[in-house]
C-alpha cells in the first residue's frame, strides 16, 4: 500500500495548485466519499429487507442499523493505516487511494445478491463492504483536513477546512436526491414496488462515475507544501505511532480531541442528520419521501452554515464557537424531539397525552426487546405485547404484574389481553401473535392512535424550524473541527493523530446512534429514551472542552 502511495504521491502538475484548487479538489472528492458512505445509511429500511429478509421486522432493522455502524467500526483502523501512509509518505497518496476504495466498495454493494437469492452469504458480503467502506473513509478526513490547512494562510484556515466539512452536507445531499429522483421515477415506469426490489441498487451503482471523477481530480494535485519541506529537511517521523500514541505530550492531545471535541461531534451530528431519520420514519410514521424532502432541505440549508462557522472560528476562536454548538444541542435534544412529534405526527402526541399505553406483566416473563441474530422467539405473553408497540412506534410505560399472570396492555382505560405462544409450534405461535396484534392496534385505533402519519395535519415548516435548530448546533460545532485539529497536532505526527481520535468520535460514538438508539427505545418502551445515548457523550465533551482545551486559533503549521 505504501508503494501505491508514493507511486500516486509523485504524480503533480509542474505549476502548484491555487487555494481555491486544492479546496476544491480536496472537498469534492470528500463529497463523493460521503455520498458513498451515507447513501447505505438513507436506505437502511430497504436493506434491512434485502439482506435480513431473515429476522423478524424488529431484529432486521437494528441488524441493518448496525451493519451501518460496523462501516464506522472500522474507520479508526482506517486512520491509523492511512495515517502513517500520510505521515511517512505523503498526504496525496492517502487519500488517493482512499477515495479508490470507497468507490470500488460502494459500487460492489449495489452488485450483491440478496438473503432470498444467497442466503447467508449475502450479509456477510455486504458486511465485508461496509468494512472496506470504513476502512477506506478512516483515511479520508485526515488527509483532506491537513491538505487543505498546509495550503491555507493562516487567518483563513478556519473558513478553507470549513469547505472539507461541508463535503458531508454535500454528499449526503447528493445521496438523498438520486435516491429521491430514483424512486420517482421508478414508481411512475415500474410502480411503488420497482424501488425495494431492484431500483435501491442504482444510487449504489451511480457512484462508479463519481470515482472517476474524483480520482481524476485528485491526480491533478501535488503534495503539501509544509509536509514536503518537512520531507527535504528530513523531519519526517521514522515511528508515527510511537510518537502519537507512546509519548505523553502527544497522547494527552489525542484523548483531549477525542473526550472534549469529537465525542460531541459524533453524537450531535449523527443525531441530527441520521438519528432523526430513524425516528421520523420508524416511531412517527411519516412516509419516506416526506422525509427525504426534509432531509434535503435542510442538508442544503446547512452547507453554508459549515463556511460560516468556520469563517467565524477566524475572527472568535475554535473553542467558544464550538462550545457554543455543543451547548445549543445539549438544550435542543429532548424538547426538540417532542417538538418534531408534535408538527409531523399531531395525532401521535394527543394520543399518547390523553390514553397513555401501558404493559403490565411479569418482569420475569419479558425479554430484552433486541435480537440481532434472529435466535429469540419472543413468544412470552410479555415479549409479544411489547413488540406489536415498539413495532407499532408507540411508546409504553412498563409495570410490573402478578408472577405468573398473562402480560395485559393498557390504554388509557381500555385492557388488551396478550397470550403466550411459547411451546406452540411456528404456524400456531404465529397466529396467536397475529391475533393479539390485531387486538392491540384495535385499541390503540379506538385511543386515536394513527397508524401513519396524516399528511394534512404535517407542520412542515415547524418541522424544518426545529430540524434547523439541529442544523445549527452541529454545524456550529463541525465548522471549526478541521482547523482546531490541524492546529492542535505537529506536523510530524499529525495525520496519524488527527485521524485516530476524529474516527473513534465519528465512528464509534456518532456512527453507532441510530443503532444504540432505536435499540435502548425497543427495550425501555419509549420512543424518546434513546436520545439518552448521544446526550450523554456531548455533555461528557461540553464539560471537558470548557475547563481543558486550549485556543488554537493563530498557531503555526510548520512545527
Amino acid at each position: 500500500m505504501a508503494e501505491l502511495a508514493a507511486a500516486a504521491g509523485v504524480v503533480a502538475p509542474e505549476k502548484a495548485a491555487s487555494l481555491r484548487t486544492v479546496v476544491a479538489a480536496s472537498s469534492l472528492g470528500a463529497t463523493f466519499e460521503w455520498y458513498d458512505f451515507f447513501v447505505f445509511g438513507s436506505l437502511t429500511q430497504v436493506v434491512s429487507k434485502t439482506f435480513f429478509s431473515g429476522l423478524n421486522e424488529t431484529a432486521g432493522y437494528i441488524a441493518a442499523l448496525a451493519l451501518f455502524g460496523v462501516g464506522f467500526a472500522f474507520r479508526p483502523i482506517g486512520a491509523l493505516a492511512f495515517g502513517r501512509i500520510g505521515d511517512r509518505v505523503g498526504r496525496k497518496g492517502a487519500f488517493l487511494i482512499t477515495v479508490a476504495l470507497m468507490g470500488g466498495a460502494t459500487v460492489a454493494i449495489g452488485l450483491l445478491p440478496s438473503y432470498a437469492t444467497a442466503g447467508i452469504a449475502a450479509p456477510i458480503l455486504l458486511l465485508a463492504m461496509r468494512i472496506v467502506q470504513g476502512f477506506a473513509l478512516g483515511g479520508e478526513y485526515g488527509g483532506a483536513a491537513i491538505y487543505v490547512a498546509e495550503h491555507a494562510p493562516s487567518n483563513a484556515r478556519g473558513r478553507s477546512t470549513s469547505w472539507v466539512q461541508t463535503a458531508a452536507a454535500f454528499g449526503l445531499f447528493g445521496a438523498l436526491l438520486v435516491i429521491l429522483l430514483t424512486r420517482l421515477m421508478l414508481g411512475k415506469a415500474f410502480g411503488p414496488a420497482a424501488f425495494d426490489a431492484w431500483g435501491w441498487r442504482i444510487p449504489f451503482l451511480f457512484s462508479a462515475g463519481l470515482l472517476a471523477v474524483s480520482i481524476f481530480m485528485r491526480m491533478k494535485l501535488q503534495e503539501s507544501p509544509t509536509f514536503a519541506t518537512m520531507k527535504e529537511e528530513g523531519g519526517l517521523s521514522a515511528a508515527p505511532f510511537t510518537e502519537a500514541f507512546g509519548r505523553w505530550k502527544n497522547l494527552k492531545l489525542v484523548l483531549l480531541a477525542l473526550v472534549a471535541v469529537m465525542f460531541a461531534q459524533g453524537a450531535v451530528w449523527y443525531t441530527a442528520f441520521f438519528y432523526v431519520q430513524t425516528f421520523m420514519e420508524k416511531f412517527l410514521k411519516v412516509e419516506a419521501t416526506t422525509i427525504n424532502g426534509l432531509m434535503m432541505a435542510i442538508v442544503a440549508a446547512s452547507a453554508p452554515l459549515y463556511v460560516f462557522f468556520g469563517w467565524l472560528s477566524d475572527k472568535w476562536g475554535r473553542k467558544p464557537v464550538m462550545l457554543a454548538g455543543m451547548t445549543l444541542m445539549l438544550v435542543a435534544y429532548f424538547p426538540g424531539f417532542h417538538m418534531l412529534a408534535g408538527t409531523l405526527n399531531p395525532a401521535l402526541a394527543e394520543a399518547q397525552a390523553a390514553a397513555p399505553a401501558t404493559v403490565i406483566a411479569d418482569p420475569a416473563d419479558c425479554s430484552l426487546q433486541f435480537d440481532p441474530v434472529g435466535k429469540a422467539s419472543f413468544t412470552s405473553s410479555c415479549d409479544i405485547a411489547k413488540s406489536v408497540l415498539a413495532n407499532a412506534g408507540v411508546s409504553y410505560i412498563n409495570e410490573a404484574g402478578q408472577p405468573g399472570q398473562l402480560a395485559i396492555v393498557r390504554v388509557g382505560l381500555a385492557t388488551i389481553p396478550s397470550l403466550d405462544a411459547r411451546g406452540a409450534p411456528k404456524d400456531v405461535a404465529k397466529a396467536i401473535k397475529a391475533t393479539v396484534e390485531g387486538h392491540i392496534k384495535e385499541g390503540l385505533a379506538r385511543a386515536g392512535y394513527p397508524a401513519k402519519a396524516d399528511p394534512k395535519r404535517m407542520n412542515l415548516p415547524g418541522a424544518f424550524g426545529v430540524l434547523m435548530i439541529f442544523v445549527v448546533a452541529s454545524t456550529a460545532l463541525f465548522g471549526p473541527i478541521a482547523a482546531f485539529l490541524v492546529e492542535l497536532f505537529p506536523t510530524r505526527i499529525r495525520y496519524t493523530a488527527l485521524s485516530l481520535p476524529y474516527h473513534i468520535g465519528t465512528g464509534w460514538v456518532g456512527g453507532f446512534v441510530p443503532f444504540t438508539a432505536f435499540a435502548i427505545v425497543a427495550s425501555v418502551g419509549n420512543i424518546y429514551s434513546g436520545l439518552w445515548y448521544p446526550f450523554a457523550f456531548t455533555a461528557i465533551a461540553c464539560a471537558t472542552c470548557l475547563f481543558l482545551v486550549p485556543e488554537t486559533l493563530g498557531r503555526r503549521l510548520d512545527q
